[in-house]
Order: structure tokens, then sequence, then C-alpha cells
């Protein structure tokens, strides 16, 4: 899908993936908003060891976004690096530290039937 800048969400979200694959982030999940949310098409959530790398992870996810596609992304939160959000237009990525990730939990708010399934086959 082409959003309103002509950025293929498609095309953002194969560049956040290889970029943070590159970086070394963990636990990388990503789910597909279309039709769930007006906000955005895609949703990818990340962790790093530490807030360096977080930060870092972010920083270089930036410089190959706006490479890429000639515009800047929107980022709050990469001088802290224990969460950072950044808005790719139709793609939007949490970057986490570990310790953050598990307390905020944003996979069972985007994906509560996994929850349920999971907490069914533990019962």
């Amino acid at each position: 899908m082409v959003a309103a800048d002509g950025t293929d969400s498609d095309a953002a979200l194969a560049l956040v993936l290889a970029s943070l694959d590159d970086d070394k982030a963990e636990d990388v999940v990503s789910f597909d908003l279309r039709g769930k949310s007006p906000m955005a098409d895609h949703m990818v959530i990340a962790s790093g060891r530490s807030s360096r790398q977080v930060s870092a992870m972010a920083e270089k996810l930036l410089e190959r976004f706006k490479e890429r596609f000639h515009r800047t992304a929107r980022v709050e939160g990469k001088e802290a690096g224990d969460w950072v959000l950044i808005d790719c237009g139709d793609v939007i990525v949490h970057l986490f530290r570990p310790e953050v990730r598990a307390f905020y939990q944003l996979e069972k708010m985007w994906a509560p039937e996994a929850d349920i399934r999971a907490r069914a086959a533990s019962a």
C-alpha cells in the first residue's frame, strides 16, 4: 500500500526489519495493522540489550530511512534509550530495553488472541 507521502508501507517495513536485523535487535515482532488501526499499516516491536544499543539502533534506522525514502521519520525517546518510538508513516517502530518491554507488554495489546491461546495451552 502506498501512503499519502508516496512511501510504500511494505517497502518501509522491509527496510525497518532489515535495519533491525543488521543491528542485532532481539525478539523482533511485526504486526499487520491494516484494517485494525487507522494510524499505521504495520507495527514493529524489538529489543536491544542496553540503552546504548537501543539508541544506536534507532539512530541507524533513522539514517537508513532518510537515505532510502528521502524524508525524516519522527522519533521520541532516543536520548534515554529505554523506549524509543519511531514513526515512519505507515510503519510504527517501538524499540525497548528488555525490562521496559516486559513492563509495558505492547504485544498483548495488539495480539490479545495470542495471549488467550497461550493461557489456554498452559492450563
